[in-house]
């Protein structure tokens, strides 16, 4: 299959942050990038070569946009299938519709990974105030029960210990298709970012460890320190996977590292990732550069990892009173500032993010709060 070279056109179903930074590696190596989603002056808009205003249930105007696109990919998950469909019979899309059906409900992606042998929490897909009750039998307590659809940054989702919790959790979610998962008791939360090619070839990245307050990922750092033998397993679940989805493109897992020393899928991103955020100052090759080759048909970058590094979000939070202090954070020494063209600060909603560099992560970490500290 010939490669997609520069100078042509990459499409982006989605226009938030994680496409604005797709899109700024796309036009470095010489592409133009056209972006289609329901709103205006997007993240992604600002940077592309066209924004096209229009829902994605329009499958007229997806099919116009994939006709005028080279290749399509996605900026996040929830994009409906019928869109993927409709553009799939103009240009082919990566990764494919299927990956995202699968990964846009929880159910559906737990299934798949048990029924594919990965390491899973245990879990029941809750339909009924009946399965419920034989959920927490079967799962065990204490439990999270979570919404099968469009959860994130934890909403959606409660952790309860008795089955009358489970019951009133679940009323309180809207008596919506849910999963009952097993609470583990984890030792820390870990990620690993990697890519596969339309020839085959598989990368993966170094595991990033992760801190999150509020259910919405705070910190990140790499390498996480959990040892060779977890590195390597979690490398192999990576590869399997990408191979198991015939997936082409960027795929984020994260995993829960239980106290034994075991690896347990908690979500799989078909996407770059917030945690991945670091690569883009401290790899070879960030995970939107290898993104854009993976999908393109090119070789991979190399994921060679630089120095430690620690990426700390800035959420909304920080604009309470006023614009926060740029200057103040842009002094510390070896901070490098990403910020994502929105308009509205919100309480939660990711506006940026720090990255700092450094001999060790934990030292990476320090400079990076610091920096966040002076906004």
């Amino acid at each position: 299959m010939e490669p997609i070279l520069p100078g042509s056109r990459i499409g982006v179903l989605g226009s938030g942050q994680l496409g604005r930074m797709f899109t700024m590696a796309a036009r470095r190596m010489g592409y133009r990038v056209h972006t289609l989603s329901p709103d205006e002056d997007s993240p992604t808009g600002q940077v592309a070569d066209r924004e096209i205003t229009a829902e994605y249930e329009d499958v007229d105007a997806i099919a116009a946009f994939a006709r005028g696109v080279d290749v399509v990919t996605f900026e996040f998950e929830n994009v409906p299938t019928i869109a993927a469909e409709a553009a799939a019979r103009h240009a082919p899309v990566r990764p494919n519709g299927r990956t995202l059906h699968i990964t846009q409900q929880r159910a559906r992606e737990k299934g798949f990974l048990a029924d594919h042998g990965f390491p899973v929490t245990p879990f029941a897909w809750i339909q009924s105030v009946d399965e419920l009750a034989a959920a927490v039998v079967h799962v065990g307590l204490p439990a999270v029960l979570k919404t099968a659809a469009f959860g994130y940054d934890g909403k959606g989702q409660r952790k309860v210990g008795s089955l009358d919790e489970a019951e009133i959790a679940w009323s309180d979610l809207g008596r919506q298709e849910a999963v009952l998962e097993r609470f583990i008791d984890f030792d820390r939360e870990v990620s690993m970012v990697g890519a596969r090619g339309v020839a085959g070839w598989t990368v993966t990245y170094g595991l990033i460890e992760n801190t999150h307050t509020d259910h919405i990922l705070d910190t990140s750092v790499c390498p996480a320190g959990v040892g060779e033998p977890v590195e390597r397993r979690a490398a192999e679940i990576v590869v399997d996977l990408l191979h198991a989805l015939d997936f082409i493109g960027v795929m984020c897992v994260e995993f829960f590292l239980t106290r034994d020393g075991e690896l347990l899928i908690n979500e799989i991103a078909p996407r770059p990732h917030n945690s991945g955020h670091l690569t883009i100052d401290a790899s070879m090759t960030s995970q939107f550069e290898q993104q854009l080759r993976a999908i393109c048909g090119l070789p991979p970058g190399s994921v060679e990892h630089l120095r430690p590094a620690a990426m700390a979000n800035l959420l909304g939070d920080l604009w309470r009173t006023g614009q926060p202090d740029w200057a103040a954070a842009c002094l510390v020494p070896g901070v490098h500032l990403h910020l994502y063209g929105k308009a509205e600060p919100r309480r939660g909603r990711k506006m940026g993010h720090l990255t700092a560099l450094a001999h060790t992560t934990g030292d990476a970490l320090r400079i990076a709060l610091k920096a966040r500290a002076a906004l």
